[in-house]
């Protein structure tokens, strides 16, 4: 039972029968990074510090969605959640909390900056999973996409974050035609090398600058095209409500997956809800409308009030996100700003 009582687990399902199992969570949108994709370089308003949810407080919301819900899966997310002081701490009392199915798996992803020191400290804390963001191996193109000059600081940390025993560590890599498009081989190769799992992801219309154009989409067939003609690979049955198709190397060498966010939709499967840094609930990564769920927190609500609100908004989770259709309404925030 959570804080202040309440039922026994029942399943969160959405109007389309979805059952909600893995919950995103944002703990800053402050970012040590400018990446192009994500925010401007320069004029972000970064929430106070009053705005953004406690460590306590992301505990108990995440506790109703565990206890009571059965959701199996946290994902800890910016902004860079690893900007956030303490971080450990709150990975130690996420990892604590017991659905009705067993321990909770709390994952991260990170652009691996600081992990050289925090990877073991966080693996100690009850950490998972990590994924790394890595869009090119150029240390000039690096600076560009990133406006900051740390390739080398986020490879010593893919590094780190395999000596503290996670397994397996992943690699998103966002692909824009015009920009890194001729690397993918190359991150395929340092996958292989590195033995890590490279997650190839189509470019999404959550940019910051509002830029985004469907051109500049390089799609899952066209992706896996050019890795094949180098690296033979089948795929990998089944899976589920992952974003991800896996596809192994015939030789052995590993697996990559990609994410076809928008030549090839995963909606019909999608499990995942997300909170905001400060406490807004939202079904899905392009929602319009948001449920503050700090604000009913701090007024006094009980968890049971707390779990109406969540299934009223997951009652009206959206079949999918429209990219590339006539009705598509992009979110009126960021990428950094809404929790990847």
């Amino acid at each position: 039972m959570g804080v202040g009582g309440g039922p026994a687990k029942s399943d969160l399902v959405d109007s389309f029968g979805r059952i909600i199992r893995d919950l995103r969570i944002s703990v800053t949108d402050r970012c040590n990074f400018r990446c192009t994709y994500c925010m401007p370089e320069q004029g972000m308003d970064w929430l106070p510090r009053s705005a953004v949810m406690s460590f306590e407080e992301i505990e108990r919301l995440a506790q109703i969605f565990v206890e009571r819900y059965g959701v199996n899966g946290i994902r800890l997310t910016g902004g860079e959640p690893t900007v956030r002081a303490h971080l450990p701490v709150l990975v130690e009392k996420l990892s604590g909390l017991v659905g009705p199915d067993g321990p909770v798996n709390v994952a991260m992803t990170t652009n691996g900056a600081t992990l050289r020191t925090l990877a073991p400290v966080l693996r100690a804390a009850g950490l998972s999973r990590v994924n790394i963001s890595l869009d090119t191996l150029d240390s000039k193109k690096f600076h560009e996409l990133t406006r900051r000059d740390q390739l080398e600081q986020v490879i010593d940390g893919i590094d780190a974050a395999r000596q503290a025993g996670f397994d397996p560590v992943k690699i998103n890599a966002v692909i824009q035609r015009g920009v890194n498009d001729d690397e993918i081989t190359d991150l395929a190769a340092f996958g292989r090398e590195r033995e890590v799992e490279v997650r190839f992801i189509e470019f999404m219309p959550l940019d910051a600058t509002g830029h985004w154009m469907s051109e500049a989409v390089v799609g899952q067939a066209e992706i896996l095209d050019i890795i094949s003609s180098v690296y033979p690979v089948e795929q990998i049955p089944a899976r589920g409500a992952a974003p991800a198709d896996r596809f192994r190397y015939l030789d052995g060498a590993g697996m990559i997956g990609i994410i076809p966010t928008v030549t090839k939709p995963f909606c019909g499967d999608c499990d995942r809800v997300r909170l905001t840094a400060e406490g807004d609930f939202r079904t899905c990564l392009f929602a319009t409308e948001e449920s503050d769920l700090l604000a009913a927190l701090r007024s006094g609500e009980t968890d049971d009030q707390i779990a109406t609100r969540i299934e009223a908004a997951v009652a009206l989770k959206w079949a999918g996100h429209r990219i590339n259709q006539v009705n598509f309404i992009r979110p009126d925030k960021s990428m950094s700003q809404i929790g990847g």
